[in-house]
């Protein structure tokens, strides 16, 4: 879990900005399992089957590859969704407007985000973390600052990725 979260510019610019006015009013579910049909641990081949990604960068020397959900494109120089070659969909991005089943989102208090998951925890780089209630091979993740969530999204506890 620890080696998830690194607050690296990449993983910051990874925050989706861009959605429309009436994605965000559909409050679409980034759920746990993923979103809709694009699920954690899929490989490419089953994530470009659902129709539902795009690629954006290509994994190179074996690495993660970046994607986007067609719905919520993210900006020229991040990604929505990284694939890795050895576990398959390792992360999903929340763009503005998802909320997690529990109802968090971007702009949701510490405090709505603490009383959805009592047992969440701040790990070492200062994002609080918890096992998916109902997927116990994966993780939410929140960016909290100044009282608000700015980031969040779900990953396999075995992602390879990033830290």
């Amino acid at each position: 879990m620890k080696t998830m979260i690194g607050a690296s510019l990449l993983a910051g610019s990874l925050l989706v900005s861009g959605a429309t006015a009436a994605n965000a009013q559909t409050k679409p579910t980034l759920g746990t399992h993923g979103y809709g049909a694009v699920k954690l641990g899929m490989t490419v081949k089953q994530a470009k089957t659902t129709g539902d990604v795009v690629q954006k960068t290509p994994g190179g020397s074996g690495g993660c590859s970046g994607w986007d959900l067609k719905k919520f494109p993210t900006p020229k120089d991040s990604v929505g969704i990284y694939i890795s070659p050895k576990v398959g969909l390792a992360a999903i991005f929340a763009a503005k407007g998802m909320r997690t089943p529990e109802g968090i989102e971007i702009g949701s208090t510490a405090k709505q985000v603490k009383a959805a998951y009592p047992r969440i925890k701040k790990d070492f780089q200062g994002f609080y973390v918890i096992k998916v209630p109902g997927n116990k091979r994966a993780y939410y993740f929140f960016d909290i600052t100044r009282g608000k969530v700015t980031e969040y999204g779900i990953a396999l506890n075995k992602q390879d990725c990033f830290n």
